[in-house]
């Protein structure tokens, strides 16, 4: 805390040194013991357990005979954190720089006569001290006009036992504030930890639910691969029975070919012992060769290839049926 450049840009350095040494919470002037958090900022000890005490309610207070370890609460000045360990506010530093100066302004303000005016003038008697509270209209007045004035007919009290109670109030709803405060900032924490947490999972079903269709994949193109070779297989069988067909009546009629031009040339033999030297042998080959014919052939259908036919509209329907937490 630069007291000393705060004091020197003031035009009343007593003032602004009052300024300085008021509690954040109490909004008063410092009541020692005054502590130093570990953020440099300072409260009174009283303050700092109440708010303390607000931020962990289950904590359990000096002289107890379990050993725990602190709890934790945030500066009201910065909302820094602040965690504290077993001894809770009595483990924290007293700033005894700040003690001192305390000490030494109210001996000089002691020693100072009080300035004419600083003390707030009842506006119906202008020379008289607000120095009572109205309980009934809620707000401070004078002595004179409780006996003769708007206020004669209302309850009062002294103004400086109101004070401390409303001040005590006030301290105390900036006690419930800071509190409610830190356990806002707790949920946000606590939220942000849980959208952390659903992107990460979010990201770790995703890649699950990609492997189990990546392996679906893989087994229907495997199946898809198998069936293809089958239909390849059997064409293939009946391509070669097929054209071992076609060779053998290609060679039976090549051979049929020649006895026919065998049997023109013989047919014109003009020598009647010369031709029939080689008929006979000749209708001979040619009546073999009409027998030959009797090849095989392929059965009617042997082409068809509706066998190979599948019925997949149980397992289109089962794929469309996929769903989460279906089994």
């Amino acid at each position: 805390m630069d007291y000393k450049s705060s004091l020197i840009q003031d035009g009343n350095p007593m003032e602004n040194l009052e300024k300085q040494l008021i509690c954040p919470i109490c909004l008063e002037m410092f009541t020692k013991p005054v502590v130093i958090l570990p953020c440099q900022h300072n409260l009174c000890r009283k303050c700092a357990s109440d708010i303390f005490q607000a931020a962990n309610p289950y904590w359990t207070g000096r002289g107890s005979s379990v050993s725990m370890s602190g709890g934790r609460f945030r500066c009201p000045t910065c909302r820094h954190e602040v965690i504290m360990d077993r001894h809770g506010v009595y483990g924290l530093q007293r700033n005894l720089l700040v003690e001192n100066i305390i000490d030494i302004y109210k001996q000089e303000c002691s020693s100072r006569p009080l300035q004419k005016g600083s003390h707030p003038m009842c506006k119906e008697h202008e020379d008289e001290k607000i120095n009572i509270y109205c309980l009934t209209c809620e707000v401070p007045t004078c002595s004179m006009c409780k006996v003769f004035g708007v206020h004669k007919a209302c309850e009062v009290a002294p103004l400086q036992s109101v004070f401390q109670g409303q001040k005590t109030e006030l301290n105390n709803c900036i006690s419930m504030l800071v509190a409610g405060n830190d356990r806002v900032q707790t949920i946000i924490t606590q939220l942000e930890d849980s959208c952390r947490v659903t992107k990460e999972n979010s990201h770790q079903v995703k890649e699950e639910l990609s492997q189990k269709f990546d392996t679906l994949y893989a087994i229907l193109d495997e199946k898809k691969s198998e069936l293809l070779q089958r239909i390849t297989q059997e064409q293939e069988e009946k391509l070669s029975f097929i054209e071992a067909l076609i060779q053998q009546y290609q060679e039976q009629l090549d051979k049929s070919t020649k006895l026919v031009e065998t049997a023109i040339q013989s047919l014109d033999e003009p020598g009647g012992a010369t031709f029939l030297l080689t008929a006979k042998q000749l209708i001979k080959s040619i009546v073999e060769a009409s027998k030959g014919c009797q090849l095989g052939k392929t059965e009617q259908g042997f082409e068809n290839m509706d066998f190979f036919t599948l019925n997949l509209e149980h397992i289109a329907d089962a794929l469309r049926a996929i769903d989460f937490g279906t089994g």
